[in-house]
């Protein structure tokens, strides 16, 4: 293993263990069917913007390679757009050559939910905030080592928070896990 193999690694480490070292925020609940963070349709739409709508709420997708960040290189983290929570790393991205951002995995796996679909002619696996319910994307088994997972990430579904270190990727996370 290379030295900057083993460095990425060690990085990627440090982001999902700061939130596997912190419980959940109080206001979290990953436990039961229903999403902790709920609006209604009308609150919904005031929130996001006619395209995070069309993509967190009604499962939609947006065009490959019009996007923001698929070819996004900053380090970072990607909350979900709607609640704000942590989903993935900068660390974890990957160009997959498929025009959305895409992941190898997320922070912390409590905070993604999986749904079977089978929209379109074709059987996926569709993952959701745990937190909100916001369709994110799908993952596919045809990620690169160690995980073999590649989340394909809608942008509309994301924010990006921009830092200059990994050590700030990790604070973030930690802060949101301790926000009461």
């Amino acid at each position: 293993m290379s030295k900057n193999t083993s460095q990425l690694n060690s990085k990627r480490k440090q982001v999902s263990q700061s939130a596997s070292a912190c419980g959940l925020p109080s206001h979290v609940d990953l436990s039961g069917d229903q999403s902790s963070v709920s609006y209604s349709e009308a609150e919904w739409r005031k929130r996001l913007t006619e395209e995070q709508y069309l993509v967190t709420r009604e499962q939609g997708t947006e065009r490959p390679f019009a996007n923001p960040f698929h070819d996004n290189k900053a380090i970072g983290l990607y909350r979900c757009v709607a609640c704000e929570t942590p989903l993935f790393s900068s660390t974890d991205k990957f160009d997959s050559g498929s025009g959305w951002p895409s992941f190898d995995s997320p922070i912390d796996s409590r905070t993604l939910g999986e749904t079977r679909d089978v929209s379109y002619g074709m059987v996926r696996v569709e993952v959701h905030c745990n937190v909100c319910g916001s369709h994110q994307g799908h993952v596919f088994p045809d990620g690169p080592a160690p995980t073999g997972t590649r989340y394909c990430i809608n942008s509309a579904a994301l924010r990006f928070e921009s830092v200059e270190s990994v050590e700030l990727i990790v604070q973030l996370v930690k802060d949101w896990y301790q926000a009461q």
